[in-house]
């Protein structure tokens, strides 16, 4: 299980110590539930440092695809790790929808974290329109292929993928367990397809529309469903800390 809080851009500086603070100090040992956090760019280091020694990891929201050069704005693979990042979030459905990503672009960013020792947490997701006209699942696989076709299985906790319905995020509907694992359970075929039966069954995948403590139990029970991507929830150390312990349960 994996449960990562991303906080998307929110908080100033003393707001992001003072939640990394509270959930670091009030996080019982998870046991085999990974914990993650993943604050804007500007308090990667503080958090870092907040966490640093705990059962707590740091992850970033993006990076570019590139080793270094005249990207204005942009950050890469090796600044996140020297700044103590085991993971990074890559084709959120907000960058896909406001800053013009693509499948191939979110391939070579997961190429490049890979080469990093990064954990790419790979978002796929279905719009509304989508859905509706019955297309979740090609839209879902044309994504998992577009970001990982020709990509070697990294090994066991190397690779992690999240399911965001777009049309759950940040609208208070969540999908229900069962539309989700249906989804879920397709995601693990697409992967057993790209990899083999083995190594998808070793790859998390997180839902990432809208969980919160009141549906986490019913979500996490699902067999397929290995965690979440925490948006809004994420920023209250109570309402994430109690996903976390619905993770421990379950």
């Amino acid at each position: 299980m994996l449960i990562a809080g991303n906080w998307k851009m929110n908080l100033d500086m003393p707001a992001a110590r003072q939640l990394a603070g509270s959930i670091r100090n009030n996080l019982e040992d998870p046991g085999q539930v990974q914990v993650v956090l993943c604050p804007p760019f500007a308090y990667l280091d503080a958090v870092y440092g907040l966490v640093h020694g705990s059962p707590v990891s740091v992850g970033a929201q993006n990076m570019h695809a590139e080793e270094s050069g005249a990207f204005t704005g942009e950050i890469s693979a090796s600044m996140l790790r020297s700044v103590g990042c085991s993971h990074v979030i890559l084709g959120h459905s907000e960058r896909r929808q406001y800053f013009g990503e693509t499948d191939a672009s979110v391939r070579d960013k997961v190429a490049q974290a890979l080469r990093h020792g990064l954990v790419p947490v790979v978002c796929v997701g279905e719009s509304l329109k989508e859905r509706d006209a019955g297309r979740a699942e090609k839209v879902v696989s044309d994504q998992i292929r577009g970001a990982l076709e020709g990509i070697e299985y990294p090994g066991k906790g190397r690779l992690v993928v999240a399911y965001e319905p777009v049309w759950a995020i940040g609208t208070g509907r969540t999908a229900s367990p069962g539309e989700a694992q249906a989804i879920h359970a397709h995601i693990r075929s697409e992967l057993a397809t790209l990899f083999n039966a083995g190594d998808a069954a070793h790859i998390n995948i997180l839902y990432g529309g809208s969980m919160k403590p009141e549906n986490a139990d019913a979500l996490l029970s699902e067999p397929d469903i290995d965690g979440g991507l925490i948006g809004g929830a994420s920023l209250q150390a109570e309402s994430f800390l109690a996903i976390v312990r619905a993770a421990m349960r379950a």
